[in-house]
Parts: C-alpha cells; sequence; structure tokens
C-alpha cells in the first residue's frame, strides 16, 4: 500500500486525491487548513463557478514559461474534463466566450459532487489541519501539522496561491516547497481592477461596456484584451482589465476603443449624420445610439469639447478628434487591487523544476505540485480552473 498526502483541499487538491484514489490500494489523505475544502471554488464565477472553458490552449496561459501548461491542456482538454465531471453526476452549459457553468448555475453544485466522489473513493479528509513541516526521511516524508503527523510515500501540493486571502489564499505552498529546495517567481494580483487617474473612472461609475483595451508602457505595447470593461470609483474593472491586470503592477498606460468594429472615418460619418439630424441639440448626446449617454458625455469631455455645446457648430475636424477619443481613450494607470481580492496569484514556484507531464519534482522525487502554487496562471473565463483540473489529474495520477 502507498500512502499519498494531498496538502491542499481546493479545485486541483480535490482533482489530485479523486486521480490517486483510483489506485484502490492507496490511501489518500487530503489536509486542509479551513473549515472545509473548496471554499474558493464557491466564489468562482461569481458564485456560479466557470469551472472550464471550450477555448482552453495555451494562448491563454501565462508564466515565466507558459509552455509548461501545454501537455497538461492537451492530455486533459476541455471536453475530457466535462466527461469527468459529467460521470460525477455534473450537468454543464456552454455560454458565450466558451464559458462552461454548471447547469444549476451554483458553484456548490461542482463542490457537491466533488466531496461525493471523494466521500464514494475513500479519501481521508482533514480540515483544520494547517501543514506546518514537511520532513525527508529514508523512505518518504514525514508531513507536521499542528494536530499530527502523517508519514507519506507520495506528496502533493495542492496549496493554491496568495491570492483571495478572505476565501483562504496563502503562503504555504510557496514555503513548503521553498523548504524542500524549490525556487519561487515574482508574485502579482492577477484578474483584479486596474486603478488609475480617477476623473473619468467616478464619473462613469457604475457603466459597462464593451472595448478593446490595449496597456501600454513606455509608448510600447506590452498587452491587449477585448471584452466588457466596468467603471469603478478607482478605476476600471471587469473581464476586459481582469486579462490585463497581471501586466500593469509596473503602471503604464490604458488605451480603450468602445466602437473596435468601426473605423475612426466610419464613427466620424456616424457623428455627421447626427449633426444633420439633430444640429440644435447639445454635444452630450452625440454618440446616441452609439454608447451609453454617460459615457458619450466623457468621451466629448476629453476630446476637449464642451457638452453644452451645440452639435450643428461641431466641424468635421471636430467629428474626427471626438471619434478619435471614442476609439482611443486614454487612462494614466496609477496601481491595481491588491491579493486580498484578486482572483488569482500571477507567479508562483519555478515550473523548471517541475516534470511537465507528471507534475514531479525534478529536485526531489517523490514530491508533486499542482495549481495555483506554480508559476502558471490563465485569462478570465474558466482558464484557471481548467489548469488546477488538468494538472491536479497529471500529479494525482502520476503520484499513484
Amino acid at each position: 500500500m502507498k500512502t499519498v498526502v494531498i496538502c491542499g483541499g481546493g479545485a486541483s487538491g480535490m482533482m489530485a486525491a479523486l486521480s490517486a484514489a483510483e489506485k484502490k490500494e492507496n490511501k489518500v489523505l487530503l489536509l486542509e487548513r479551513q473549515a472545509r475544502v473548496g471554499r474558493k471554488l464557491l466564489a468562482t464565477g461569481n458564485g456560479r463557478c466557470n469551472l472550464t472553458n471550450t477555448g482552453a490552449s495555451i494562448e491563454h496561459y501565462h508564466g515565466a514559461d507558459p509552455a509548461f501548461a501545454s501537455f497538461a491542456l492537451k492530455a486533459y482538454p476541455p471536453e475530457e474534463m466535462l466527461t469527468f465531471f459529467r460521470s460525477l453526476g455534473l450537468v454543464c452549459i456552454e455560454t458565450a466566450g466558451g464559458r462552461v457553468y454548471p447547469l444549476s448555475d451554483t458553484a456548490g453544485s461542482v463542490l457537491d459532487v466533488l466531496r461525493l466522489a471523494l466521500d464514494a473513493a475513500g479519501v481521508q479528509i482533514h480540515t483544520g489541519e494547517c501543514v506546518k513541516q514537511i520532513q525527508q526521511r529514508k523512505r518518504g516524508f514525514l508531513v507536521k501539522t499542528e494536530e499530527a503527523n502523517y508519514p507519506a510515500d507520495v506528496l502533493i501540493i495542492a496549496c493554491g496561491g496568495r491570492a483571495g486571502g478572505k476565501l483562504g489564499g496563502v503562503n504555504d505552498g510557496y514555503e513548503l516547497l521553498s523548504a524542500l529546495g524549490h525556487h519561487r517567481t515574482a508574485l502579482v494580483p492577477a484578474l483584479v481592477p486596474i486603478w488609475t487617474e480617477p476623473e473619468i473612472p467616478r464619473s462613469l461609475k457604475g457603466v459597462r461596456a464593451s472595448a478593446t483595451v490595449e496597456l501600454y508602457r513606455d509608448k510600447k505595447q506590452i498587452a491587449e484584451s477585448t471584452g466588457e470593461v466596468q467603471f469603478v470609483e478607482r478605476g476600471v474593472s471587469g473581464p476586459a482589465i481582469f486579462d490585463l491586470s497581471r501586466s500593469a503592477v509596473q503602471g503604464g498606460e490604458l488605451i480603450m476603443d468602445f466602437l473596435s468594429c468601426l473605423s475612426v472615418r466610419e464613427v466620424a460619418n456616424l457623428l455627421a449624420q447626427r449633426r444633420t439630424l439633430s444640429p440644435e441639440k447639445e454635444n452630450s448626446i452625440v454618440f446616441a445610439g452609439l454608447l451609453h449617454s454617460r459615457l458619450g458625455l466623457a468621451v466629448v469631455k476629453a476630446a476637449g469639447f464642451k457638452p453644452s455645446g451645440k452639435i450643428g457648430d461641431l466641424s468635421d475636424e471636430h467629428l474626427k478628434k471626438i471619434a478619435y477619443t471614442a476609439k482611443r481613450l486614454s487612462l494614466r494607470i496609477t496601481g491595481t487591487d491588491t491579493f486580498e481580492n484578486a482572483q488569482v496569484t500571477a507567479g508562483g514556484m519555478d515550473v523548471r523544476e517541475f516534470h511537465a507531464k507528471t507534475m514531479e519534482s525534478k529536485l526531489m522525487p517523490g514530491v508533486f505540485a499542482c495549481g495555483e502554487v506554480l508559476d502558471i496562471d490563465g485569462d478570465c473565463g474558466g482558464f484557471n480552473l481548467h489548469w488546477a483540473w488538468a494538472s491536479g489529474r497529471l500529479a494525482g495520477r502520476a503520484g499513484k
């Protein structure tokens, strides 16, 4: 009999435990510092659990060496993960952008089937136990918590990342693996709002709009994303912003195009049509039919024109300038939200020290790592949970 101990009862840890338990001779022990397993899982997708994305592929992943994730993504693509969850009794639906949610539209359904499967597989779950130390022994390891010591033939570190402190984000995994000789890259909060100069966001607080957003630093484009943007008190949020946040920590400028399906000339022509139809109306409504009224007003002001002026007084050059601003609205970045509110951690344990096909340590045979603790993070939209499932499946199956 082989004893497999998994440190961390989040998405990757539960998947690793179920995978290791497929070998009936294994004794599988899951240690979780929280009062219950899967707490962070309940908060994903605004409580709906966006558990994967049908478009999960390597271009949606980041890190010092994102290619490390390629094998896991090919070994366990979205369709295989959905088949696995269907075998547990979970029915899912696909929505816009390839996002996949449980049919019940609640994260609790995902956690319920996982917990039932863990119980059926005979996995021993110890909650409220924080792993404090791992000792290498002549054969295997000794896992020490505040309550007890657990011998392990195989050890899987699935403690998650630093993000989401209120839901259990910790440094445990980094510290345990570092003590075993591993190295960590810099940690950055990802999938968080970006803070900017406040004037425009404050005037638009609560407004949502689709946009293509580019992040520039020193006049060089660093990253680009397309999706929903939501204006908040201190800056901007929403899926398009989340995907840029890992790159925004060092500052820069956001350039937002709210009419990406149209050229500047086409926008200017539409504004000229509005000028012909409503010459006596105020400039504030020049984007009627094109943009949210408050966003259109903000664009007019950002372009340097008074909202109270008459549309009929705007020249073709004026309209061109306003159109250009709608497609190049600029906000200077002042920072990002913190790890406390981040959905995921960018950075983590150096993947060069692990085998991509098994998640086993190259430095310490018998030790595996999976999920967010490694230096792999994905875009917003189910990509991070898919990495958790796929890497946990590899670690658990290799460890068994």
